[in-house]
This record gives structure tokens, C-alpha cells and sequence, in this order.
């Protein structure tokens, strides 16, 4: 005697009662969706309130205090009526734009357009210089290839003391042309238009570069100047932003070239012309925070307009490969 058939109860769900959900498919049910914390780190903080949310707002305060608390002397002081280098405060005391007015009679303005132009000029020979020899390293193969990434490393690792004296006279007596470029802003700008960091930098981004990509472009009759402006160039947009931002920021600081290669001191750039206010007995410390200032706010603005650029490259490179 065969068993009666039994029809299956089906649930809200629409699947018969008694067995799982699922299994008449042959797939396992997914598991329920989890949302991790906005928060959570290696040491297991979230943002629930706590002690790791506690601990964290703690320290990001002191982070935030030693980072920003020079910074906000120095704009307190700039406009202070009565600066002194040995009490700085976090407010102005007696709010004045003096302090600007005396750093504009000692020429703070003209220094500050000799380093703009300088900075500007020697950017951009840099960044088209190692954009030249980045693509010449990274995507060309010839002999002695290894020992010329060698050279570049190696002027990275030669402090600026030990070829101040010779690169002097250098700038005194160009070989082979004969001139002297000192009392000219090409003497300063000459000798920044090779950096190793960034040829190296745009070197190993490019190398990433998929070769299909290149050989794409070659089979529609690409040359090299077109393949590297409009291949290469944009696709190294993150590296460029990081190239520009450190080496603008290692143009204006310079301080040591712009000294040995200036005449008079209305050559000085603006790094210069603040150890000289520094030590004139005339002014104050408000007149050389003050310049201070004016030093510190085209790095400022240069940082802020790339600076999505800068952590786009920094993250590219750290997660390379």
C-alpha cells in the first residue's frame, strides 16, 4: 500500500514548507549583510561612544596641536602689535598690519617676486625634464640604462654644503659658453631643473603603464612625442601632482643656491631676505613673522590646489603591484 502524497504547504516566502530556502536551487542561502564601523581601525576603535572613540578624539587633538600651533603663532605674531620671539601666543595682541607695512619698506615684495619667478621657472623645467627622461627610462630599453638611474639616486644623496663651492664657480664661468649666469635668475633655475626624486618618482609610475596600452596606440601610427603627451601624460596625472607639489615646495625653500648665486642682495629671494630681517636691529620680531608669513602662503595655496593629486599619487604608489 503506497503512501498518499502530501502537497506541499508553501510559505509567505513562496518556498515549501520543510525545506530550507535554497536547497531546491542548489545554492546556500547568502548570509545576512553586515556594515562595518566608518571607524574601525587596527586597534578595533568605532564610532560608538567609549573609550577607543575617547582615546581616538585625544589624540587627534595633540596631533593637531603640535602640527598647528607654530603655524598659528606665527600668523598671531604677524599681526601683533608687540611680537616677541620669546612669548608667542596663540591671539594677536593689538591687531596691526604694521608689521606688513615696515616688511614691505625693507623690499619683502621684491624678494617675493624674484622667488616666484624662480619657483615657477624651475618647476617647469623640472617637470619637463623628468617627464623627458621618466619616459626614456620606463618605457625604452638601452644600454647603460642601470647605471643612469644609479647617477640620478646618487644626486639625491649629496648634500648641498659639498657642491656649493664648485657649482659657484660653475655658475661664475659656464663651461664651453663662457658666461657668467650669477646676478640672474638661470642661476638659480639651472641648476633645480634636474631632480632625482621626481625623475625617479615619474620613472617607476610609468613603468606600470600596460604595454597593450602602447602598443594600441603605435598600430594607429602614434609617435613618440604623441604617445607621450597623449598616452603617457595622462595617465600620470597622480604622479605629476606629487612631483609638482614636493618640487615647487623644494624651489621656494631654497635657501643656500639663491645665496651663492645672487650679486647684490636685490637678487635674494625671499627665504634669503628673512635671515636678513632676522638680523637687522631695526626691526622686530613682528616684521620677520610677518615675512614669515608671506614666505609661507604660496606653499600653502600650491598645496591645497594639488592636494587631491598628492594623496591620489602617495596612495598609487603605496598600493603598487
Amino acid at each position: 500500500m503506497s503512501a498518499p502524497a502530501l502537497d506541499p504547504v508553501l510559505t509567505p516566502s513562496g518556498n515549501p514548507s520543510g525545506s530550507p530556502s535554497g536547497k531546491r536551487s542548489g545554492k546556500a542561502a547568502p548570509p545576512p549583510p553586515t556594515t562595518p564601523a566608518r571607524f574601525d581601525t587596527a586597534l578595533g576603535w568605532s564610532d560608538k561612544p567609549g573609550a577607543g572613540l575617547a582615546l581616538r578624539i585625544v589624540l587627534c587633538a595633540l596631533a593637531l596641536l603640535i602640527f598647528a600651533a607654530p603655524f598659528v603663532t606665527i600668523f598671531a605674531g604677524a599681526f601683533s602689535n608687540h611680537a616677541s620671539g620669546s612669548s608667542l601666543s596663540f591671539l594677536p595682541h593689538d591687531s596691526t598690519m604694521l608689521n606688513f607695512k615696515v616688511a614691505g619698506e625693507r623690499g619683502i615684495w621684491d624678494y617675493f617676486t624674484n622667488s616666484l619667478v624662480i619657483a615657477g621657472g624651475g618647476l617647469l623645467l623640472q617637470l619637463a625634464v623628468s617627464v623627458l627622461a621618466a619616459y626614456a627610462l620606463a618605457r625604452h630599453r638601452f644600454r647603460g640604462q642601470a647605471l643612469i638611474l644609479t647617477l640620478f639616486m646618487l644626486t639625491m644623496m649629496l648634500p648641498e654644503e659639498v657642491i656649493a663651492i664648485p657649482l659657484s664657480l660653475v655658475l661664475g664661468h659656464v663651461p664651453v659658453l663662457g658666461i657668467d649666469l650669477k646676478g640672474t635668475a638661470w642661476a638659480v633655475i639651472l641648476p633645480l631643473g634636474a631632480w632625482g626624486f621626481s625623475i625617479m618618482l615619474l620613472t617607476e609610475f610609468m613603468k606600470d603603464i600596460p604595454t597593450e596600452i602602447e602598443e594600441a596606440a603605435r598600430l594607429d601610427g602614434v609617435g613618440e612625442l604623441r604617445m607621450l603627451w597623449q598616452v603617457v601624460l595622462p595617465l600620470c596625472k597622480p604622479a605629476l601632482g606629487v612631483a609638482g607639489v614636493l618640487g615647487f615646495i623644494m624651489i621656494w625653500d631654497q635657501y643656500l643656491l639663491p645665496l651663492i648665486a645672487a650679486k647684490d642682495p636685490t637678487d635674494y629671494t625671499v627665504t634669503v631676505a628673512l635671515s636678513i630681517l632676522r638680523t637687522d636691529p631695526e626691526v622686530g620680531s613682528g616684521v620677520v613673522l610677518a615675512g614669515a608669513v608671506i614666505a609661507l602662503v604660496p606653499s600653502l595655496v600650491v598645496y591645497l590646489l594639488l592636494q587631491r593629486s598628492l594623496v591620489t599619487g602617495i596612495a598609487a604608489g603605496a598600493t603598487k603591484g
